[in-house]
């Protein structure tokens, strides 16, 4: 194989002597065949190891670290039993995440709920399962799970979501740290010193630390220093009116590599920058070493995932480009149209040949934004080919949509040359469950 490509690609990916793509052990090509394109394929191998390097790389640093999931990323059952074997948490952010942890009875203690807009049942679901922390962002979230608190007598712990008015210099549809954001209480507008002693009054809230977080994917350091020294800034100047921060977390956001030629930071650099920058501002603070809550989620599932196609109808516009059709799209990874993603695409079943045609990979949606791919360098594609998409694990499948009425994909997991279907593909009676004549 192309050492090039073994940045995007999950960790047990190898070419067989049929010049295929084999991940954990099974060709692509008979997956394919027994279930159907497109299919998004989990490698277990890669998903147990990404955790790990997680929870190694901060503790050996910073012992007092927990890793928690990002759920938003892809939300499986299968996935969060994974996740809990592995020892992480998770970090929910809606009813429905929620409501999966649930079912698998993932450690109550072990789980955040986020989120800007938190209804009152979402907010109940979380104080009648005990989770661990509630990350509150508003003052008026405050008043609220307060009073609700109050309603089922108990105390939640919660952190507060601040907004530390940093660029991390990612997209502006995945920044969040900055001050105009949706997300967290501005520090700089007065906002977040409300919200503390709004949340330290309250008799029925715990709270235990402070929480930001910046956007996704971040590829440089600096801004993670720089956003740490700001909040613990202003967590050392409520220390008088008794605010202990015994938890701090400045989220996730890490970046993975989705192109050959743009790598990004090690953990371990993600590591040492964010408790080296904790430590320092402790000890600058006077403030006790608080557990650290980190929250990788395309960090662990998108490297372990890659998307299969069929390649269907072929168009070539002569001095243009050439369009190579696929049996999916937008439908299934709308991140390229949505904020101009990009990823490889590899000829899964003639890894061996040489590239020598540029071609444009489109999906079947009714959409002229419905491109996969732009210009990927391929041997020359025929229609019944296999396009693979690698990196593909975060948010493709997590932000499906049946537009056109097309069913989701189904997906699996593959591990020591076998595979398993944790997610089934949608038939059309799927699309019509809910309607009502």
């Amino acid at each position: 194989m192309d050492p090039t490509l073994k940045p995007v690609l999950p960790d047990t990916a190898r070419v067989n002597a049929q010049g295929h793509l084999t991940l954990g052990g099974c060709d692509v090509a008979d997956l394919a065949k027994e279930y159907g394109t497109p299919l998004y394929v989990f490698d277990e191998a890669t998903l147990r190891g990404r955790c790990r390097a997680f929870l190694q790389e901060f503790r050996i640093r910073y012992p007092a670290t927990q890793v928690v999931y990002a759920s938003k990323a892809f939300s499986n059952v299968a996935l969060s039993r994974l996740l809990q074997e592995e020892g992480l948490g998770l970090d929910v952010v809606s009813g429905g995440e929620l409501a999966l942890a649930r079912r698998v009875e993932f450690p109550a203690e072990r789980i955040y709920l986020h989120g800007n807009n938190k209804s009152v049942e979402e907010l109940r679901m979380a104080l009648e399962y005990h989770i661990g922390a509630v990350v509150v962002d508003g003052l008026g979230e405050v008043e609220l799970l307060e009073r609700l608190a109050a309603g089922w007598g108990v105390t939640q712990d919660v952190m507060l979501r601040v907004s530390p008015g940093v660029d991390p210099h990612t997209h502006a549809h995945t920044t969040t740290g900055i001050l105009d954001s949706k997300f967290g209480i501005p520090i700089q507008t007065g906002q977040a010193e409300k919200a503390m002693h709004a949340a330290l009054r309250s008799p029925h809230l715990n709270l235990v630390g402070l929480h930001f977080h910046l956007g996704s994917p971040i590829f440089e350091l600096e801004p993670y220093r720089v956003a740490i020294k700001v909040v613990l800034e202003f967590a050392a100047s409520f220390t008088r009116q008794g605010f202990q921060m015994r938890t701090f977390s400045p989220g996730g956001g890490f970046a993975i590599a989705y192109l050959r030629d743009t790598l990004p930071p090690e953990i371990g650099e993600y590591a040492h920058i964010i408790t080296g920058a904790l430590r320092e501002g402790c000890e600058r603070h006077g403030l006790p070493l608080p557990q650290l809550v980190v929250e990788p989620g395309r960090a662990i599932v998108g490297p372990a995932g890659v998307a299969l196609y069929t390649v269907g109808a072929i168009k070539e516009v002569p001095g243009v480009r050439t369009y190579v059709a696929v049996d999916g799209g937008m439908g299934d990874n709308i991140r390229p149209a949505l904020y101009g993603a990009q990823y490889e695409a590899l000829l899964a079943n003639r890894m061996n040949e040489a590239d020598e045609q540029r071609v444009t990979i489109a999906g079947k949606y009714c959409e002229s934004g419905d491109v996969l791919v732009r210009d990927a360098l391929l041997p020359p594609v025929r229609t019944g080919d296999l396009i693979a998409m690698p990196a593909a694990g975060a948010y493709a499948p997590a932000m499906a949509s049946n537009y056109n009425m097309a069913p989701r994909p189904a997906i699996v997991m593959v591990k020591d040359g076998k595979a398993r279907l944790i997610r089934r593909r949608e038939t059309y009676e799927d699309l019509m469950a809910s309607d009502i004549l």
